[in-house]
């Protein structure tokens, strides 16, 4: 495998890498530009972008294998993931472990797959085939979160951090695309979900974010790409900043498990507060007052907002900022973002009533029709009246289009508006609500008597003037801009502030009407937009609020906001259920006629056309008989004319047939001559075959009988010559044998007379031993050791002389314990030496004896020696003078011979000596060989014994070294 390098101005090749020996899934380029790591999955290596050389290169064994090696941001630190699951972070420049992440809680241990890293690099979070993820401080380099995503994420598939401008690069916002292709992006300080892209019929496959945050651009399942717009999708972060007070709680000193870790994703809005780009905000950090006092509890609002203070906000700016709206909004509304109980009214599917929707309202985005469908199915099955209501595609549009990537707020904001706002829409079902209309025709009564007294003349009700307008809530005639800031005003009131802005859009545009004469105008009127200023509207909005008498007012007959149960969602019921039901039954019946029809349609159609088929049919099976008919007739004719001329060739192939049996005959007649013939060769060639083989053999014998008698020469010689070698090596033998013989026993005398000079040194040294003192007794001692050490060392190897240098060496260490029991055994030493000395003058009389008995048997072994030379020598000049002479069997007995003779030469024939003399000189050699032996043995028993002695005896350094 190898990578290529490409110069984006010039599209030309720069360079080719290669190195990797499987493909590369990963490539990571440091923050300077100068090196870039590419990943595989058996290897990583370093790689220098200016010389494009392979820098360094990581092995691994293969049982582990690589996850991902990537440079941290801002920084000159490699992290590498293995799978598994050990992290190590090492230096770029010299390659060193700075350190590893330690190994996460078994109860939440998942295998890391995917890896997502902050922009400044504090922060690492790792997922993998689970719906778990963990969040690792790299400063601290220890596990301080475990997020636990919905339980419809089974295997998270990618991670990527949001940025943000303003945030330093410490991104809050995480984006996790699962197994199920949407992506969702969480909070992950406060584990809220926030937002999500994709759905389940269309889903992400990939997906990449901009790098200042902007835009997410996503390649979807169906190979479409879809590009989204952060700033429109992440409305639920923008907030307010938080107060300016803040409470301080204290934290527990306990270490924190994986269960104190592990938080799961619940629907919220982000808690991080935006940072202004003037001036600093000066907090003040102050313990929290249990006593104050608080407003209202029906001003409060969850997360921290004040109802009063947003409507102050809003009377002085006419309407919320677009950065916190959708977060405002969420919190006036107190959605209680109830996700299993939408799940269970998504679950349940498309409602039979919405089926064909596009046909009746033609939307351009699939994906807006798709979701105003899922929401209008989830309200049908909500509440039956839902499913029969005509203008709830009206209604509900303008909410769908503004919340089309987060359903759940959009279910949650229209059934809120629907229970508030929409209060006794439904008593007069299916009619308009005759009572909502009277409220604002009283209204307008009151405050503009002409216009009413106008739309009466002209026979305009309210149906006409203010029901167009609430079935729509205003969107037909706002712009988004409009609509937005008109709503912003609703839901910061009483529901009634609806009704009034009814009548104030009428008051504020009667110019207009009162100039309108025809029913068409009017209705063109309420339908579309208008040249009107929608502040004058809400001012005359508050105005009417204000100014309308408590008898007349809507809020009299209206109830307060009440917001959505959590867990479940309230039932509704507010409307006639008879009417409904028999609605319900009508168009049960009604589609059943219908569906009858069709199916009795259907049948007579399916019978017209198998009609219309068995026709088309009919003709055509005549056709293809009148066809068959005539293709038969033809064939006829051809099978007449095809017959005749059959017998037309067989009458050819018969005469064929007679020419080709003679020629068979005359063949066959020519083969058996040819036969015959080639038989009779091949027995002359056999005869001539023979002859020649007994030919042969007779040759091959006479040339066999001359070889055999000229190698049967070339012996003879051989062996003569051979005869001649052998005597000539036998004279050369005898006399190396002699002179061999010679050189030994002159060796072995002057070893006896060594030995027999040392042991006369050794006697001498003995008798001179006095008895006087203890010094003379000791100074004889060591000169019979020192005799007998000589005699050693001559008589021994170098193998001897080693063993004595290690008992020495183990003598030395025991010089210490023998020296505090000599004191002790002083006097019992010296009796034993006097007594050893006795004995030792015995033992030397009785060498002396037994080395006058050797002498005599050398003297005897000498005289059998040169007579057997003798004998040998006689015999060798017989054989020279007559070679052909038959010599007498002798007995050769190399090893009885060399016990006989110890250390003489190896000749070994003696059987020519008498054979009483050769037992008797046989007799002596033993005699004598085990006199030398026993006298060996003696010495060295001596010298053990006065070695023995000596160590006894030695009291000082200075005599053990003597």
């Amino acid at each position: 495998m190898f990578l290529t390098c490409m110069e984006t101005v010039t599209k030309e090749l720069v360079s080719w890498m290669r190195g990797h020996e499987s493909s590369v899934f990963s490539i990571s380029v440091h923050a300077s530009g100068k090196y870039a790591i590419t990943t595989s999955s058996d290897t990583a290596q370093l790689w220098d972008l200016d010389t494009f050389q392979r820098k360094r290169k990581l092995n691994i064994r293969q049982s582990v294998g690589i996850q991902k090696v990537f440079f941290l941001p801002l920084s000159n630190t490699i992290l590498s993931c293995f799978k598994d699951n050990s992290i190590f972070a090492w230096e770029c420049d010299t390659l060193f472990c700075k350190y590893q992440l330690p190994a996460p809680p078994e109860s939440s241990s998942i295998l890391y797959k995917v890896f997502a890293v902050t922009r400044d690099g504090r922060i690492l979070a790792a997922g993998g085939k689970s719906n778990h993820l963990h969040l690792w401080c790299l400063e601290a380099r220890q596990l301080f979160r475990i997020i636990q995503m919905p339980t419809k994420v089974r295997a998270i598939r990618h991670l990527e951090f949001l940025p943000d401008s303003f945030d330093a690069g410490s991104n809050q916002v995480l984006g996790v695309l699962s197994q199920d292709g949407i992506m969702r992006f969480i909070n992950i300080q406060t584990c809220k979900l926030l937002f999500e892209i994709g759905s389940l019929d269309e889903g992400i496959s990939s997906s990449v974010i901009s790098p200042h945050g902007r835009y997410i651009a996503c390649i979807m399942e169906n190979g479409s790409l879809n590009i989204y717009s952060v700033q429109a999708l992440t409305q639920e972060i923008n907030k307010p900043p938080l107060p300016l007070v803040k409470v301080i709680e204290d934290l527990p000193k306990k270490k924190l498990s994986s269960s104190d870790l592990k938080m799961k994703v619940t629907s919220g809005r982000v808690q991080q507060p935006a940072k202004p780009r003037g001036s600093k905000i000066q907090t003040r950090i102050l313990k929290q007052d249990l006593t104050g006092d608080f407003e209202s509890k029906k001003n409060e609002l969850p997360d921290g907002l004040n109802k009063k203070r947003l409507q102050i906000l809003l009377k002085g700016y006419g309407e919320y900022p677009t950065k916190y709206r959708m977060f405002i909004w969420r919190s006036l509304l107190q959605l209680p973002e109830n996700h299993t109980a939408f799940s269970s009214l998504i679950d349940k599917g498309t409602h039979v009533t919405f089926l064909n929707l596009q046909k009746k309202y033609p939307i351009k985005s699939r994906k807006l029709l798709r979701v105003l469908q899922r929401t209008l199915s989830a309200l049908a099955h909500w509440s039956v009246i839902f499913s029969d209501t005509p203008y709830l595609p009206l209604l509900a549009f303008p909410f769908v289009k503004l919340f089309q990537n987060n359903q759940l707020i959009c279910f949650e904001v229209i059934a809120t508006l629907i229970i508030n706002w929409c209060q006794h829409w439904f008593e007069y079902f299916p009619n308009p609500p005759i009572n909502i209309l009277s409220m604002i025709e009283n209204v307008l009564a009151f405050h503009d008597k002409e216009l009413l007294q106008h739309f009466i003349d002209h026979d305009i009700t309210s149906q006409l003037y203010a029901w167009p307008l609430l079935e729509t809530v205003f969107s037909e005639v706002l712009t988004r801009e409009e609509w937005l800031k008109l709503f912003d005003n609703i839901f910061s009131n009483h529901p009634s502030f609806l009704l009034m802005t009814v009548v104030a859009y009428n008051i504020c545009s009667r110019v207009p009407l009162l100039n309108c004469n025809l029913k068409d105008d009017f209705e063109f009127f309420f339908h579309h937009r208008n040249n009107l200023d929608i502040n004058v509207v809400i001012r005359q909005v508050y105005h009417l609020m204000e100014t309308t008498p408590t008898d007349i007012h809507p809020d009299s007959m209206l109830n307060v906001f009440v917001a959505l149960t959590k867990g479940q969602y309230p039932v509704f019921n507010q409307y006639p259920k008879f009417i409904v039901d028999y609605q319900t039954q009508e168009r049960e019946r009604i589609r059943n006629d219908e569906l009858d029809y069709l199916r009795e349609r259907q049948t007579v159609e399916d019978m017209q056309a198998e009609v219309d088929q068995q026709r088309v049919e009919d003709e055509a099976w005549y056709q293809k008989q009148e066809l068959l008919r005539k293709a038969e007739e033809t064939r006829r004719e051809m099978l007449l004319q095809e017959e005749e001329k059959i017998i037309q060739q067989r009458q050819r192939l018969a005469a064929v047939k007679r020419e080709l049996q003679v020629k068979e005959m005359h063949l066959q007649d020519a083969a058996r001559r040819r036969f015959l013939k080639l038989q009779q060769d091949q027995q002359e060639m056999e005869l001539r075959r023979l002859d020649d083989e007994i030919g042969r053999k007779v040759y091959m014998r006479d040339r066999e009988i001359a070889a055999t008698a000229r190698d049967l020469e070339m012996r003879q010689l051989e062996l003569e010559s051979q005869k001649r070698l052998y005597e000539k090596n036998l004279t050369g033998n005898q006399a190396a044998v002699a002179k061999e013989m010679r050189a030994d026993a002159d060796a072995y005398r002057r070893k006896v007379d060594l030995e027999e000079h040392m042991f006369h040194k050794l006697i001498e040294a003995g008798e001179t031993q006095s008895q006087k003192t203890q010094k003379v007794i000791k100074e004889n001692l060591a000169k019979a050791e020192q005799a007998c050490l000589n005699t050693d060392w001559q008589i021994q190897s170098l193998h001897k002389q080693k063993c004595d240098d290690l008992q020495r060496n183990k003598c030395y260490q025991e010089v210490a314990k023998l020296l505090r029991e000599n004191r002790r055994k002083e006097i019992e030493i010296l009796n034993a030496m006097v007594e050893q000395e006795a004995k030792k003058w015995k033992e030397a009389e009785g060498k002396e004896f037994c080395l006058r008995s050797a002498k005599k048997a050398s003297a005897l072994s000498d005289a059998s020696r040169k007579w057997f030379l003798k004998q040998e020598i006689n015999a060798a000049v017989e054989h020279a003078e007559n070679p052909c002479h038959k010599e007498e069997p002798r007995f050769q007995n190399e090893q009885e011979d060399a016990s006989c003779l110890p250390r003489t030469s190896h000749l070994n024939d003696s059987s020519e000596m008498h054979p009483s003399t050769q037992i008797s000189l046989n007799r002596r050699a033993v005699e004598w060989d085990t006199t030398e032996q026993n006298l060996i043995q003696k010495v060295r028993n001596l010298r053990q014994r006065l070695t023995a002695q000596a160590r006894h005896r030695c009291q000082t350094p200075h005599l053990l070294a003597a």
